[in-house]
């Protein structure tokens, strides 16, 4: 049997120091790989999706779509698998080899005036590299879907050597391993894995699976119960007046852990001049001795950023809990952060409107509800005044005090006593 022609080549970049910066400083979190890498994965299931949506490929009918993480605590090994567009050689040269050419940019460039309203999350080109954090050596087995396509593999150890040969996959997507470093293996532990899938991974909007590769060898008679990871259509992705108040309240419980019920929400669905979607809760507080400690949780296109982001949620509001999708955020390049825009004021400015709008209007048509409230709304409303104009210039006739007979009575209804 004939060799495969095996080529050999130098990573192109611009600057020799480039690498060590991408291992090591480009992220703050060590963990963020699996999900730079997953996206990567989401976004090649939702390219050949967008591609069989407007007849450029042929799905078959039991095609199901899917992402497969695989850890082997024994061969310290961390291995994801799509299912999704795959990559020829030429696009292994330009997405790969060309660190910093973002292949979702270049995809939509190509593909923006056709069918479909699916996000493509990435759009940098490095997230890739961000394997060699945790990695000693990743390995690429890819296959494109196009029609007779050659599988590609490709190889590197963390130098700006690599080497690319013919591959042996024989399914359109990717799979890349990461044989991980000596600081790293923990991530071929399966609660840890699970752990970072629970924090970034929850809502991606492709299936996920995770697999123990060991204990799976162990219980191999056994027909393995297959069930995704994560929520691929979260409720804030959903519109208003399909979610029940049920479902608002097991969200509620599931992402926060919280068993108290909130008071109330307010479900964020923009589209114009800004896509932002997302869910605003107002928790209740049982005693004197509870802490005002909200949480936001910053997501763009599904894919979980941080919490707290205080460039974007008003401060006061971080009182509250919830979660924000915007997939217009202007974020740095290791997703990991915002850049100053202009844009991230506007969000702010929309989101203290809504909430209060919500809260305006609550106080003019459910006035006795709003009053059953006032004592946990007020820690919020109060600080609010104090920290915002605008906002204290659309609550001021909402804010509620108490007489001596115990009625709640605003400021203007308070001078007519």
């Amino acid at each position: 049997m004939a060799k495969s022609k095996q080529t050999t080549g130098n990573l192109s970049i611009d600057s020799d120091n480039i690498f060590p910066i991408i291992k090591k400083w480009l992220y703050s979190d060590r963990d963020i790989f699996i999900r730079e890498v997953i996206s990567n994965a989401c976004d090649a299931v939702t390219k050949l999706r967008k591609l069989s949506l407007i007849g450029e490929f042929e799905a078959p009918e039991d095609l199901k779509y899917r992402i497969d993480v695989i850890a082997s605590p024994k061969d310290k090994t961390l291995t994801f698998i799509d299912n999704g567009i795959g990559m020829t050689a030429d696009e292994v040269n330009e997405y790969i080899n060309q660190i910093a050419f973002s292949g979702a940019s270049d995809f939509l460039a190509k593909y923006k005036d056709k069918a479909s309203d699916d996000q493509i999350i990435g759009h940098f080109g490095l997230g890739f590299y961000s394997t060699f954090m945790a990695a000693d050596k990743v390995t690429i087995n890819t296959l494109s879907y196009q029609e007779g396509a050659e599988p590609v593999f490709w190889e590197c150890d963390g130098g700006t050597e690599y080497t690319m040969s013919k591959g042996d996959r024989t399914t359109h997507g990717t799979e890349i391993t990461l044989y991980l470093n000596e600081d790293s293996y923990e991530f071929a532990n399966e609660y840890r894995v699970k752990e970072v899938l629970e924090k970034y991974c929850s809502f991606m909007p492709e299936e996920i699976y995770f697999t123990n590769a060991d204990a799976a060898k162990e219980k191999a008679d056994e027909e393995p119960e297959e069930k995704p990871i994560n929520d691929t259509t979260p409720l804030w992705t959903k519109h208003p007046n399909d979610c029940t108040d049920e479902e608002y309240r097991e969200f509620y419980r599931k992402v926060f852990l919280d068993f108290k019920e909130p008071l109330f929400w307010i479900h964020l669905n923009m589209d114009y001049p800004f896509n932002l979607k997302g869910i605003l809760y107002f928790p209740k507080f049982n005693s004197e001795y509870d802490t005002l400690e909200g949480k936001i949780k910053l997501y763009n296109n599904q894919v979980f950023i941080a919490d707290n982001i205080k460039e974007v949620i008003p401060e006061f509001l971080l009182l509250l809990k919830g979660v924000i999708d915007c997939p217009d955020l202007p974020l740095n390049v290791s997703r990991s952060a915002l850049q100053n825009d202009g844009f991230v004021n506007k969000i702010s400015d929309y989101i203290t409107k809504k909430v209060a709008d919500k809260l305006t209007g609550m106080f003019k048509t459910e006035r006795e509800t709003y009053e059953s409230y006032w004592d946990d709304l007020s820690p919020f409303i109060k600080f609010g005044c104090l920290k915002d104009d605008k906002f204290d210039e659309k609550m001021k006739d909402a804010i509620l005090y108490k007489d001596i007979n115990g009625k709640y009575l605003n400021l203007s209804e308070y001078r007519k006593i």
